[in-house]
């Protein structure tokens, strides 16, 4: 098998593609420690992969400043000036090899400009924007509805390697667990197993995503009387509202997470409870990252494509239009008919599995 010392991921946007994106980079530096891992990422993930110890390098595309500059005739000049200096940079790396794992337009543009001799990515099926063209390893995935932690993996083969099962720990620096022990530390009495996550939040972009609030106020009760759970509700920028509307409609007494100004004290906060329950966000999936079993309740989203990594139950109703994209539905039937009995079936079942009683 081919040696590689220099190697270029990219994977731009969004968070939550980002980290599914992460595993198959972890397999990739197993396979090669000695290589140079550098990932050209947006800024909204920089923070979380610098704290990443496979990868060694991160470079931020400013897509948002430049997109702003190219708004206004006065920064168009500096903008292009710009994005030439940012693509000989990368070029000056002299990369042996590029991994495409966003497959669209932009990104297939940074794999060719590289100057990489070997520009790994998908096949015409499997990536948009006509990305296929900069590639000269084009990888066609076994299935065309995976989840995308598999298809990510896959992208691999296109170098020999066959990856099926892979584990792997999400690194949480020291600052991170310190903080979040701090917290559960002055909780007084100590909190009731099972420790229970929920996170009812999604990012302002898909609110059609979000169950609703009451149900998740009914279901933290249900918990609490039921098993004896400790309820934590954790929230993300822009959610504390959010959750404390839920919070007070909540009749047991149930906690809100401390503020997590990191993707990884987040993590950390998830791996120390027993179970993570929420809809289909990147948080659920730093949960099932962390080894936390989750619950996912999905509404207009792919079950398949959206699968957490590891032990979780699934939770959708099939209403004739779901999956979908449509941003703007305001009648939310696929999630509506998911009962908080449904959620609590999933719940029970996944805790027998795991063990964990109150």
């Amino acid at each position: 098998m081919e040696s590689f010392k220099n190697i270029l991921i990219i994977r731009l946007s969004a968070v939550g593609d980002v980290i599914r994106t992460i595993p198959a980079v972890k397999a990739l530096k197993a396979f090669y420690p000695s290589s140079k891992i550098t990932w050209i990422v947006e800024e909204s993930s920089k923070a979380l992969l610098k704290s990443q110890p496979e990868i060694d390098r991160v470079i931020v595309f400013p897509r948002k400043r430049w997109l702003k500059g190219l708004q206004s005739i006065v920064k168009i000049p500096k903008t292009i000036s710009e994005a030439v200096k940012f693509i000989l940079k990368i070029r000056q790396e002299r990369f042996d090899i590029v991994f495409d794992f966003h497959g669209i337009l932009k990104s297939g543009l940074i794999s060719f400009l590289s100057g990489a001799p070997k520009r790994i990515g998908f096949d015409r099926n499997s990536s948009k924007e006509f990305n296929y063209l900069f590639s000269n390893i084009k990888v066609k995935p076994f299935e065309v509805r995976i989840s995308r932690f598999q298809k990510n993996m896959q992208l691999l083969r296109g170098i020999g390697l066959e990856i099926e099962d892979y584990k792997f720990e999400l690194n949480i620096p020291p600052e991170d667990r310190e903080y979040i022990g701090s917290f559960f530390s002055s909780l007084s009495p100590p909190p009731r197993k099972p420790i229970i996550a929920i996170h009812p939040g999604t990012s302002a972009k898909t609110i059609y995503k979000r169950w609703m609030n009451d149900q998740y106020a009914r279901l933290a009760d249900r918990l609490i009387e039921k098993l004896g759970s400790t309820i934590i509700f954790t929230w993300g920028p822009d959610e504390i509202e959010l959750v404390n509307m839920i919070k007070r409609e909540v009749r047991g007494k149930a906690l809100l997470a401390p503020e997590t100004k990191s993707l990884t004290a987040l993590g950390e906060l998830f791996r120390r409870c027993d179970l993570y329950i929420g809809g289909d966000t990147g948080p659920m999936h730093i949960a099932s990252l962390v080894g936390t079993p989750v619950v996912v309740i999905y509404g207009p989203t792919d079950p398949v494509i959206n699968e957490p990594f590891g032990l979780h139950r699934k939770v959708r109703k099939e209403v004739g239009c779901n999956p979908c994209r449509n941003r703007s539905c305001q009648k939310l039937i696929c999630l509506r008919k998911i009962t908080v009995d449904d959620v609590m079936k999933a719940t029970e079942e996944i805790l027998s599995l795991t063990q964990i009683n109150s």
